[in-house]
């Protein structure tokens, strides 16, 4: 589905706006909403696909912004937050294999099929797992919060501990996004078929 850069604009703001909305709710308030910046970064890079050079940075300075924001209104320094260290600046990569992983998807998607869904399944999984060894391995190698002597055993072990939590919360955001892309094609079908009838 073709959109106008008007319509990336606005699709990239609505993106913006639940990542913004997510990422902040789950750090400030309870865990009764889950962060969506996977499924969003996921997401973007099938709609916004051709967009990266602009929409991807933008995205990830957004995200380190509320991270910022939310520990420094805690009263703590950014550089000393337990979730926080030298494996911080490896989420670009990781956040990158989600967009680049929806952006294949765009490029070869062949419509609303069968093949299409199981095609989107398949890349959903390997780019959420390349997000999530990135993500976490970064994190135990890196950071000096994690106790050691560090193992393989031992980070094995913590990414059974987080592998479906992860899974589950960004095949959510990407399944709602896929809901409403399915709706949005068909009411697009309807109404270009409603015109030509007209004419």
């Amino acid at each position: 589905m073709a959109m106008t850069q008007t319509q990336r604009y606005g699709v990239f703001a609505a993106l913006a706006l639940v990542m913004a909305a997510t990422r902040i709710h789950l750090s400030l308030f309870h865990h009764d909403i889950w962060d969506a910046s996977w499924g969003i970064f996921f997401l973007a890079g099938f709609w916004l696909r051709g967009s990266a050079r602009w929409a991807f940075p933008l995205l990830m300075a957004e995200a380190v912004l509320i991270d910022y924001i939310v520990i420094t209104n805690m009263g703590i320094s950014f550089w000393s937050h337990y979730c926080v260290s030298a494996g911080y600046w490896f989420l670009i990569p990781a956040y990158g294999s989600l967009w680049m992983g929806g952006s294949w998807l765009a490029k070869r998607q062949r419509g609303l099929t069968l093949s299409t869904l199981g095609m989107a399944v398949a890349v959903l999984l390997v780019s959420e797992a390349a997000c999530y060894v990135i993500s976490n391995g970064s994190f135990y190698w890196l950071s000096s919060h994690v106790p050691t002597p560090k193992s393989f055993t031992a980070w094995f072990a913590n990414l059974g501990d987080w592998y479906l939590p992860f899974l589950q919360t960004t095949a959510l955001y990407a399944g709602l996004g896929a809901v409403l892309h399915v709706l949005t094609v068909q009411m697009a079908r309807t109404s270009e078929h409603h015109g030509q009838m007209q004419n």
